[in-house]
């Protein structure tokens, strides 16, 4: 593997960075990283990375930069403050954060204008699939930009898809998490439904899992404690995915259907939902735990 191995800079080491970078470095190549968060340096040092003073040292001398940031304002500033001009003009710049699409669009122009190839990386999976090197990367770029990412993304992911030109990638990641969103919450009030109708919990599951009303929600991430495989609920919903994270991205998926004149009638309801229940203090949940606002009483099994 040494013959493939790559230097890359690695910004933003939070919950899904951190996991990240450390698959980067099992897979053998050499990652220099940089966050604001002295824990998440701390932690990178353990899992083998080699650390910097700034975003700026990070990008420097690499072969490819990928950043992992919270939100569009950051990933403009990082890359026309810390990459762009720091990092070497043949670097791939590959950022996987979620973020608007003409942010994406934007920082991917500025990047070409000034000689790089660059691609939005969206994730889906969540901090375990991060930390298990699991992730499914949606990628916006030309054909020849995401066959030079491909190979760095496939060391932190199960899947990598192309989803089009600069923008798929954010567009395919808004799409799909809206309809994650969405279909929690139906699934959220299936299991409501069932109990307040005397279906035992289990029972109910093990009915619609192999039956038309399947989905991830219910067979990967069943949002009631004690049923399918182990999910947050589990773990009275902490960890996971953050109700506010869904919320963000539902509220990005708002604004790109604004913008193209799509009618997202669920997504818009389920964007209402998480809002009330991240204003009641759920932010924090998992977003599998908007169940227990669905039923004032909570779901026991």
């Amino acid at each position: 593997m040494e013959r493939d191995a790559v230097k890359i800079g690695f910004i933003g080491l939070g919950n899904m960075g951190g996991g990240m970078a450390a698959n980067l470095v099992k897979a053998g190549h050499e990652v220099r990283a940089f966050d604001l968060a002295e824990a998440a340096l701390a932690h990178a040092i353990e899992n083998g990375c080699v650390t910097t003073g700034s975003a700026r040292e990070a990008a420097a001398g690499v072969e490819a930069v990928v950043t992992m940031l919270p939100a569009g304002k950051h990933v403009r500033q990082v890359y026309a403050d810390c990459v762009i001009g720091a990092a070497p003009t043949d670097a791939i710049l590959i950022d996987c954060s979620t973020i608007d699409i003409a942010s994406a669009k934007a920082v991917a122009a500025q990047a070409a204008d000034q000689g790089y190839q660059m691609v939005d990386a969206p994730v889906s999976g969540g901090i375990a699939a991060a930390n298990g090197g699991t992730l499914t990367f949606m990628v916006g770029g030309s054909d020849e930009d995401f066959a030079r990412a491909q190979p760095i993304l496939a060391a932190m992911g199960k899947a990598v898809i192309h989803a089009g030109g600069s923008g798929a990638g954010q567009a395919a990641k808004i799409a799909n998490n809206m309809l994650l969103g969405a279909t929690m919450v139906a699934t959220c009030e299936a299991f409501l439904l069932a109990k307040k109708l005397g279906l035992d919990l289990q029972t109910f599951y093990d009915i619609s899992s192999k039956a038309s009303g399947q989905s991830w929600s219910m067979t990967s991430y069943c949002p009631v404690p004690g049923v399918g495989p182990e999910t947050p609920a589990d773990r009275d919903y902490q960890g996971g995915f953050a109700a506010a994270l869904m919320l963000k991205d539902l509220k990005l998926a708002m604004a790109a259907a604004q913008d193209a004149d799509a009618s997202v009638p669920m997504g818009a309801a389920a964007e209402s939902l998480y809002q009330a229940f991240a204003n009641g203090g759920g932010g924090g949940l998992d977003f599998s735990a908007i169940i227990k606002m669905l039923d004032a009483e909570g779901v026991k099994g």
